[in-house]
């Protein structure tokens, strides 16, 4: 049994965004415990000839027959982690039906869980929020993610975004924590709520976010226009704590076997 390593992530047109992903897989793909075990990083689309199949393909190619299938996801909310799932054979989450048909895979399959909430992730976001952050005791942290309209995947991504945000405000040492999503669009209602409850805090905004981009750079600027609140934009690559939790990720699956 020969094991190998499939990193999913969502694939962006700019080659930036690209490059990122793939250094910080490479990073992890590199260390003590991952070396030598075949990994590929594939991307669900837009980025011709690195899809997910062509990762299977790739890596059946070396001999793999048992493959571990890491979503490079910020949900278990994310209709996509679904969507991949049942493509790779496993039952829906809801009734919201895969678009990708079913992946040709001879290997056996162990499908892992996205990020969710972790401490490596928490770290990172008080790293990019430092420049920010003046007092925080008198300071609300209000992290902003995609988010999804739908039922269950909403309910998942509220869990999680609870989570991290509260293990934010406690590393943080904030006066409060809150959330908000931009599918629905709650970002401009969660904050003008804020506001009114503790106008002499001052909330600073964390984007939820891979890489920067249409969502940074623009759609919560836009959705927040005329507010008051802090915000600098900063995505999560890169930053080291992305390549360990892959790296954690991947070895806790490959000391399982």
């Amino acid at each position: 049994m020969k094991p190998g390593i499939l990193v999913i992530s969502h694939g962006s047109r700019e080659a930036e965004w690209v490059r990122l992903v793939d250094e910080a897989v490479a990073a992890a793909a590199a260390s003590p415990h991952v070396q030598g075990v075949p990994v590929y990083s594939s991307f669900l689309e837009i980025v011709e000839g690195r899809l997910i199949q062509d990762g299977i393909d790739a890596l059946e190619e070396q001999g793999v027959t048992d493959l571990f299938v890491l979503p490079l996801f910020l949900s278990s909310g994310s209709t996509h982690v679904d969507e991949i799932g049942q493509a790779f054979g496993l039952p829906p989450v809801a009734e919201l039906e895969g678009d990708l048909g079913t992946f040709r895979v001879n290997a056996k399959v162990h499908y892992g869980m996205p990020i969710d909430d972790d401490p490596d992730i928490a770290e990172l976001l008080l790293s990019n929020i430092k420049p920010l952050s003046v007092h925080p005791e008198v300071e609300t942290v209000m992290l902003v993610a995609h988010g999804s309209r739908e039922k269950v995947f909403h309910e998942r991504w509220q869990h999680g975004l609870n989570l991290l945000a509260e293990r934010l405000r406690k590393l943080g040492g904030f006066a409060r924590s809150r959330t908000a999503m931009l599918l629905p669009d709650q970002a401009a209602d969660h904050l003008r709520a804020l506001q009114e409850e503790r106008p002499n805090e001052a909330v600073i905004v964390v984007p939820l976010f891979l890489s920067k981009g249409y969502f940074t750079n623009t759609v919560i600027p836009s959705r927040l226009k005329g507010l008051d609140y802090r915000y600098n934009g900063q995505a999560m690559l890169p930053h080291p704590a992305i390549e360990r939790w892959l790296e954690r990720r991947m070895t806790a699956w490959l000391q399982e076997r």
